[in-house]
C-alpha cells in the first residue's frame, strides 16, 4: 500500500539514486549477470556471450567496452556452460543473486545487470505461462539498490513477468529509484524486409501481424513486432480497452465476418520467406488466403483481436503450419498497404539477438533507454489477458488496468545496417 510517508521517502530517495547511477565509470563497464540456465542456446548464453566475447554490428566486429564480473545461474541443467565461461573469462558463478550483484561484497559492486529468465524447468499455470522468476530477480536487484544507496540500469529479456500486477511493480520500481530500464523482444529492434519505417503519428486504420510458434514464448513476439508498429498511430499509445483470445474454426469465421481482414493477412503472408503447402510439395508459389488452403495448413490457429483505448483495432494471428517466420501488415491512410517480414536468421548464431545486444549496450553505456519500457509493460498485460480470455471460454474481456501510456520515440530503433 502506498502512504504518504512511502510516497514521500520514495520521492526524495530517487534522485539520490538517479544521481549516483549517472556517474561514469571509470574503464569497462562491469555486468553482473541473473539468469536461470547458461547453457548452449539459451537467452542467457545468447546474450551474456555477446558481452563477453562481442558480436557483428553494421558490418564490423563490434568489442563492448564491458566485463562480465560475476554471474548467478538459477538451474544448472546437463550442459550448463556457466562454469567453463567463468573459467575462461575470469569471473565468479555466485550461489545468490544479490552476492553476483554485490560480487561476494556487502554492497552494489557492478555498473549495470543483466537479468535473462527464459529457458529452464520451471511450472506452467492454468494459463499455460511459465513461471519464469523476472520479478524475484528484479525484486532481489533492487533491494540490492536500495540498500546500497545507488541503482544501476537494468536489462530484464522478454516480458516482464507473467503477472501484469508484478510487471507494473517492475516498471515502477524503475521510476521511483531513477534507472533505466529496459526489456522485450528482440523483434522489434531486428532487420527488416523490406526496410518499412511506420511514420510517427500515422493513421493506421487496420493491422495484422503473423506469428507462429507456442504459447506463452513466441507469441509475446509476435505481439511485440505488432506494437512497435502500432504504437506510431496518430496519438501516441493509450492504452487497450479490451481483448479476446479465440481458437479453432472460430478464428476463420471472424476472418469471414471481416472481424480481421483477410486482405491485410494476404498482405503479411506476401512478405513471408517460407510459405507452406505446394511450396513445399513442388516449388509454386501460392496465395494462401486466397486458395483457402490456410485451414489445412495450420491445425491450432488462434486469433488474439486488441481494442485499444483510442477505438483502433488490431489482430494478431498464431498460425504455425503456415509459415515459418514472423510478418506485419497494415492499412495506413495516405499511404495504402504497409508490410513487412521481421528477420529472424538462424541457429546457432541468430545474429538478430546482437540487434538487441546493441540497444542493451547502448542503455548500458549512455544509461538512457532507446525505446520506453512501458512497451513492453503493455505488451506483457495484453498477452496475460488474452490467454485469461482463452482460459475464461475465449470471451472479450475489458481490460482497465492496461492504461499504459507512452510515446514511442522519433525514429523506429530497429537495426538497418
Amino acid at each position: 500500500m502506498i502512504t504518504r510517508r512511502n510516497f514521500l521517502a520514495s520521492t526524495a530517495l530517487a534522485p539520490v539514486l538517479a544521481a549516483r547511477a549517472s556517474a561514469a565509470p571509470n574503464g569497462p563497464l562491469r555486468i553482473a549477470v541473473v539468469t536461470t540456465v547458461y547453457k548452449y542456446l539459451s537467452h542467457g548464453q545468447h546474450i551474456g556471450d555477446r558481452f563477453l566475447v562481442g558480436y557483428p554490428h553494421n558490418g564490423e566486429w563490434h568489442q563492448p567496452n564491458v566485463k562480465v564480473v560475476s554471474l548467478y545461474v538459477d538451474q544448472k541443467p546437463e550442459g550448463d556452460l556457466s562454469e567453463a565461461r567463468a573459467r575462461e573469462f575470469g569471473f565468479r558463478v555466485y550461489p545468490t543473486v544479490a552476492e553476483a550483484i554485490c560480487c561476494g561484497g556487502k554492497s552494489l559492486a557492478c555498473d549495470a545487470v543483466l537479468i535473462v529468465g527464459e529457458h529452464g524447468d520451471y511450472p506452467k499455470n492454468e494459463k499455460g505461462q511459465i513461471l519464469y522468476p523476472r520479478y524475484e530477480f528484479f525484486e532481489q536487484a533492487t533491494k540490492v539498490f536500495r540498500d546500497s544507496g545507488r541503482a544501476v540500469p537494468v536489462y530484464n529479456d522478454k516480458h516482464l513477468s507473467y503477472s501484469f500486477e508484478k510487471a507494473s511493480k517492475m516498471v515502477a520500481a524503475s521510476k521511483e529509484l531513477g534507472f533505466p530500464m529496459l526489456g522485450g523482444s528482440s523483434l522489434p529492434v531486428t532487420w527488416r524486409l523490406p526496410d518499412v519505417e511506420m511514420p510517427l503519428d500515422a493513421h493506421i486504420e487496420d493491422a495484422v501481424m503473423v506469428g507462429v510458434g507456442g504459447s506463452d514464448a513466441m507469441d509475446f513476439h509476435a505481439l511485440e513486432a505488432l506494437q512497435c508498429m502500432v504504437e506510431r498511430r496518430k496519438g501516441g499509445e493509450t492504452g487497450v480497452k479490451a481483448v479476446q483470445m479465440i481458437t479453432g474454426n472460430k478464428v476463420w469465421e471472424a476472418g469471414d465476418k471481416g472481424v480481421w481482414s483477410k486482405g491485410l493477412l494476404s498482405s503479411a503472408l506476401s512478405r513471408s520467406d517460407t510459405p507452406m503447402g505446394l511450396t513445399i510439395k513442388d516449388g509454386r508459389t501460392q496465395d494462401l488466403v486466397g486458395s483457402g488452403v490456410l485451414p489445412g495448413l495450420v491445425p491450432h490457429p488462434a486469433a488474439y483481436l486488441i481494442e485499444y483505448r483510442d477505438g483502433f483495432r488490431a489482430t494478431m494471428l498464431m498460425l504455425t503450419g503456415a509459415v515459418e517466420d514472423f510478418n506485419f501488415s497494415a492499412r495506413v491512410r495516405g499511404k495504402g498497404l504497409v508490410s513487412t517480414q521481421f528477420l529472424l536468421t538462424p541457429v546457432p548464431n541468430v545474429t538478430y539477438s546482437a540487434c538487441l545486444v546493441s540497444k542493451i549496450e547502448q542503455m548500458f553505456t549512455t544509461r538512457k533507454a532507446p525505446y520506453s519500457i512501458d512497451r513492453t509493460l503493455l505488451t506483457s498485460g495484453i498477452l496475460e489477458s488474452c490467454l485469461t480470455s482463452k482460459l475464461q471460454d475465449e470471451k472479450r474481456l475489458e481490460t482497465p488496468h492496461l492504461k499504459v501510456n507512452y510515446r514511442p520515440t522519433v525514429e523506429s530503433q530497429y537495426c538497418r545496417a
